[in-house]
């Protein structure tokens, strides 16, 4: 894999970017200028970052794998000690699907009534391969999501979800925090 360097990346715009910071020169990056990156990052090839507004913020020590998409008007945050597993999709915004609007980027806001809520994630939250989070979820701390769920309510706290919709399985243990807590 090979990652832009740090003049490349600094050349990209972005509102902040940290050190330690390995981006796939594969990753499609739109609005970067609102997009705020952390240190010890790393976001694998395909991944697609599409910041509106409100913008996308990534903690300390995150990895995004491969194929994750990120895409909204409203804010999408992750935490620190923070693992997107590939094909993630979050979305911050999304369509109404009732039948009563249009759809999609070529038709008038007018005819559209598309739902936009901010999607959190909370620090040493990881979230499995092919899960899909929609608008106005918030993960709290130390969540884990079993891949191929989809997220569509918030999540308590140091807590292992699974499934479609995601349901709680069992509390998850909090071994991780003896590595970053002094």
């Amino acid at each position: 894999m090979a990652y832009y360097s740090f003049d490349k990346l600094n050349d990209l715009g972005f509102k902040s970017i940290g050190t330690n910071v390995q981006i796939s020169d594969k990753c499609s990056i739109y609005g970067a200028e609102n997009i705020s990156i952390g240190s010890n990052v790393r976001i694998d090839d395909f991944c697609i970052l599409s910041a509106g507004p409100k913008g996308i913020e990534i903690g300390n020590y995150v990895h995004i794998a491969c194929y994750v998409s990120l895409i909204g008007s409203e804010l999408i945050k992750i935490g620190n000690y923070c693992g997107v597993s590939a094909r993630c999709s979050v979305y911050s915004s999304s369509d109404d699907y009732s039948g009563e609007y249009l759809f999609g980027p070529t038709v008038d806001e007018k005819y559209k009534n598309v739902h936009h809520k901010n999607v959190i994630i909370n620090d040493y939250s990881i979230i499995g391969a092919n899960t899909i989070i929609l608008p106005g979820v918030q993960i709290h701390e130390g969540v884990a999501v079993g891949a191929l769920s989809l997220v569509n309510n918030s999540l308590d706290e140091w807590t292992i979800y699974a499934g479609v919709p995601a349901k709680k399985i069992k509390l998850r243990l909090k071994g991780i925090l003896k590595y970053t807590k002094s």
